[in-house]
């Protein structure tokens, strides 16, 4: 019985021994452990670091420049005063000594010229590319339901050939009753005078004027095409709507 009960003892001295053993060896490896992550940490570019930091720029260093003292100007020396030179004596003054010179005219016939007429040279005016034609007509022929509650002015451009003129410029200028009228328009902005067809509207009633409107042709530069046009109105329902045709011809 006795040595039955020795047996556990021994087994458990040799198991503790073990562990002693196994518990030395850890703390001896955390221990190396702090050793190295302390030696890394205060010499990082030490040869057991992994991962060492980039090295620091070298410093590059110059010569320290010498400084040269900027001589000092001369002390500024005063100009030596000019003395005024005495004054110039004026020499006598000249008198010329009179000389009689006697003249002798012979008279001589002088032929008066006879004015001759110039004759006045005549200007031919240049025609202008367009001419206009003007039609007094009702309204009703272009708006039907418009009766006499329309009044204004209307028409076309049309070319050499008579085909449409688009995009060309027509002015209307003057005043209407003491009320000044500056209006521009293109030609094809109307369809319902045409293709070309361009429209003034004056009013909703017919009034009667006399050569206080003109309307004007322009191309699309601005060039002049015609002379000022001067239009009478009236007040007539059955002339409230001025036609007009441009046409050029050349």
């Amino acid at each position: 019985m006795g040595a039955y009960f020795r047996t556990p003892n021994k087994r458990k001295k040799r198991a503790r021994t073990i562990w002693n053993i196994l518990t030395v060896l850890v703390l001896l490896g955390v221990m190396c452990q702090v050793f190295y992550f302390v030696s890394i940490f205060r010499n990082p570019r030490m040869p057991l670091n992994p991962f060492p930091p980039e090295p620091s720029p070298t410093v590059f260093y110059t010569e320290t420049p010498t400084i040269t003292p900027i001589p000092k100007p001369p002390t500024w020396t005063a100009s030596p005063t000019i003395e005024p030179s005495p004054t110039r004596t004026r020499a006598p003054t000249w008198t010329p000594v009179p000389v009689l010179i006697t003249a002798t005219r012979t008279p001589t016939a002088t032929d008066t010229p006879t004015p001759t007429d110039t004759p006045t040279p005549t200007i031919t005016p240049t025609p202008m590319p367009a001419v206009a034609e003007i039609v007094y007509q009702s309204s009703t022929t272009v708006y039907p339901q418009s009766g006499c509650a329309w009044f204004g002015i209307g028409g076309v451009v049309l070319g050499t050939n008579g085909q449409p003129l688009k995009f060309q410029t027509v002015r209307l200028g003057g005043t209407l009753q003491g009320t000044p009228i500056n209006q521009l328009r293109l030609s094809g902005s109307a369809s319902a005078f045409g293709e070309s067809g361009f429209e003034f509207i004056l009013g909703n009633q017919p009034v009667a004027s006399t050569q206080t409107l003109w309307i004007q042709l322009l191309d699309n530069t601005g060039l002049a095409l015609t002379e000022k046009i001067f239009l009478d109105t009236f007040a007539d329902c059955n002339q409230n709507l001025i036609r007009v045709t441009f046409r050029r011809i050349r």
